[in-house]
C-alpha cells in the first residue's frame, strides 16, 4: 500500500506521495497518474505530486497532470506541497524546492501559503485568432505554463469550456497547446477568473498561473493595481501581488489558503 496525503488549493485537488526513499514500485509514472487521479474510479485529482530528494535545495518535485503530462510548474500544487512538506517536518516554514520551471521558494504561514512565481515571458496583448470564423481577442503570457486570457462581461455566464478547448487546441498555440482563462474585472483589486485547463482538459475549479495570467495581462491594460483578489470557480479567493517595470513584470507573488482533505493508502487495486 502506498500512503498519500489529498490536498486543495482553494478547489485544485492534488495527490501527494513522498517518495524520498525512490522506492515508489511504479514502473511508468505518467500512466500512475492517469488512473490514480481518475475520479470515480480511484482517488480522483487534477494532478499528482511526488516529492524527492535534492542535493541543492529541500526537496524536489515530480509533477503530473491529471492526463499523466507533465507540468513546468502549478500555482496551486505549489501551495499544496509546501504545506505538506513543512507539516511533515520536510521542510521548514520558508523552503525552496526544484520544479521544470527552476527553483520554487514557498513560505507557509498555518492554513495560507505564499508563493513567488517564476518571471513571466512578456506579454502579448489584444491578440487575434479566428474561432469558428469569427475574431476572437485574448493576450498570452507564459507564467511557468502557456495562457491565453480572454476577457469578458461576466465569467459566470460564459461558455468557458466549450470556448476554451477550442483555444487550447488552437493551431496558434501548437505544438504545446495553452491553457484558457477568462476573466471578468470587477474593479482596481478584484477579479473573477475561470481556467480550462491543459492536461486536464476540463475547467478546473482554481488554476494558480491562470490567476496570474489573467491578473498581470489586466494590469497590461491598465485595468488593476497591485495587490488583486481573484475569486475562482471554487469560490475561494486568491490574492497576486506583481511589480510592474515598463513592459515587465517581476517579484510575482500567489497567495491562499491550503486544504488538508484527506490522508490515505492506495491499494494495488486503484492503479491496476
Amino acid at each position: 500500500m502506498i500512503e498519500f496525503y489529498k490536498m486543495s488549493g482553494s478547489g485544485n485537488d492534488f495527490i501527494i506521495i513522498d517518495n524520498r526513499s525512490l522506492s515508489l514500485n511504479v514502473d511508468d509514472f505518467s500512466a500512475f497518474a492517469r488512473k490514480i487521479c481518475e475520479r470515480k474510479i480511484s482517488v480522483g485529482a487534477d494532478g499528482l505530486i511526488l516529492i524527492e530528494p535534492s542535493n541543492t535545495v529541500d526537496f524536489k518535485w515530480q509533477f503530473f497532470n491529471s492526463d499523466g503530462s507533465r507540468a513546468e510548474m502549478c500555482g496551486n500544487a505549489s501551495r499544496c506541497v509546501a504545506r505538506y512538506a513543512y507539516l511533515k517536518s520536510i521542510a521548514p516554514r520558508q523552503m525552496s524546492f526544484e520544479t521544470l520551471a527552476g527553483i520554487i521558494s514557498a513560505h507557509v504561514s498555518g492554513d495560507v501559503v505564499k508563493v513567488p512565481l517564476t518571471d513571466p515571458s512578456p506579454l502579448k496583448t489584444k491578440q487575434n485568432i479566428l474561432l469558428n470564423g469569427q475574431e476572437h481577442i485574448l493576450d498570452f503570457i507564459d507564467t511557468g505554463v502557456p495562457h491565453a486570457v480572454t476577457f469578458v462581461d461576466s465569467v459566470d455566464h460564459y461558455a468557458v469550456v466549450e470556448t476554451g478547448k477550442k483555444i487550447r487546441y488552437h493551431e496558434s498555440f501548437r505544438p504545446k497547446g495553452t491553457n484558457a482563462d477568462f476573466a471578468e474585472v470587477l474593479d482596481r483589486h478584484k477579479m473573477n477568473v475561470r481556467t480550462y485547463e491543459r492536461g486536464v482538459e476540463d475547467e478546473t475549479l482554481a488554476c494558480g498561473t491562470g490567476v496570474v495570467a489573467a491578473v498581470l495581462a489586466a494590469a497590461g491594460r491598465g485595468l488593476v493595481e497591485t495587490p488583486v483578489d481573484v475569486v475562482v470557480r471554487s469560490g475561494e479567493s486568491l490574492r497576486i501581488y506583481y511589480e510592474k517595470k515598463d513592459d515587465r513584470f517581476e517579484e510575482i507573488y500567489l497567495e491562499g489558503k491550503v486544504k488538508i482533505i484527506y490522508q490515505g493508502f492506495l491499494f494495488e487495486e486503484a492503479y491496476q
